[in-house]
């Protein structure tokens, strides 16, 4: 049997080359602000996959994504084991374009309070009077760079981000930037309107993008899990406060307010993330999480 080791490891994922393709691993560890924390969340890395599994397929007649298949009986027999069962999705290979695409439909987080202070969210001025965790008019396109493990993400401008494709490729900045940001607002526009229906907001997120042999953009990496998103229960929102979540906000909140922790959560904490992790699944998909 072929032995694998991962060509890339990021806080949560493990990229393995299988030639044509990857095979992406999600695993059961979570990080917050930056860092990877000590536990591991039981269930975590297999519900990510198959949520993104659930949303590629949702959102294909929008932009093609990288997903192949999740069954592991369709990859190597490295990856025929327990430890990779339901964590793994078997992935075209795209060249990853260097921007985070974030979308924003309502008005919380780091957003919140840059508005409190200039009545923006990364330089894009917004109506006056919202409060906290409100909907916005429409949804925000706020980008980031793409840091390195270990390094922060930085706020970027649209014509920061065309710069910065245009560096990579020539001719291409302007028409690239333009469609991973139109993408991510018609993928975060049905999407959230597909989630509202079954009781879930959907405040913000993040989309990554990448190029196939042929130059087109196709959406790659996780989508729309608890990991890059933040999910609110739609029953009790009340504008004008934070919002309780089905995301890892309840283990940043923890931390918050325990800051002698040393990024090890207690028990009861692991145990409760992933109970919110399953419970969004199962209100989105309309199935009970199963490896």
């Amino acid at each position: 049997m072929k032995e694998f080791s991962p060509v890339k490891e990021g806080k949560v994922r493990e990229v393995y080359d299988n030639g044509d393709s990857l095979v992406i691993v999600a695993t059961d560890r979570i990080s917050a602000f930056d860092v990877i924390l000590k536990n591991e969340v039981t269930d975590k890395g297999a519900i990510l996959t198959q949520m993104s599994k659930f949303w590629f397929g949702f959102t294909s007649d929008i932009v093609p994504n990288h997903m192949i298949s999740t069954d592991t009986e369709d990859m190597p027999e490295f990856f025929r084991s327990e430890k990779f069962n339901g964590k793994s999705m078997l992935c075209k290979k795209l060249e990853m374009l260097p921007i985070e695409c974030i979308v924003r439909g309502y008005i919380t987080g780091s957003g919140w309070e840059s508005y409190k202070e200039s009545g923006t969210i990364c330089g894009i001025k917004l109506p006056e009077g919202l409060k906290e965790s409100d909907k916005l008019p429409e949804p925000v396109y706020t980008p980031t760079t793409k840091a390195d493990l270990g390094d922060h993400d930085e706020h970027i401008t649209f014509e920061e981000s065309v710069q910065i494709l245009e560096k990579k490729f020539p001719g291409k900045g302007e028409e690239y930037a333009k469609k991973i940001m139109d993408c991510t607002i018609a993928l975060y526009k049905k999407c959230a309107e597909y989630a509202l229906s079954k009781g879930i907001i959907i405040a913000d997120t993040k989309f990554e993008f990448g190029l196939d042999e042929n130059g087109n953009v196709v959406l790659g990496d996780e989508m729309l899990t608890p990991d890059s998103s933040r999910f609110w229960p739609l029953d009790g929102y009340t504008p004008g406060q934070g919002q309780p979540s089905f995301d890892k906000q309840y283990v940043r909140d923890w931390l918050k307010a325990n800051p002698d922790s040393a990024y090890k959560l207690p028990e009861d904490v692991v145990e409760k993330t992933t109970g919110k992790y399953k419970e969004a699944f199962l209100m989105l998909t309309g199935e009970e999480f199963t490896r």
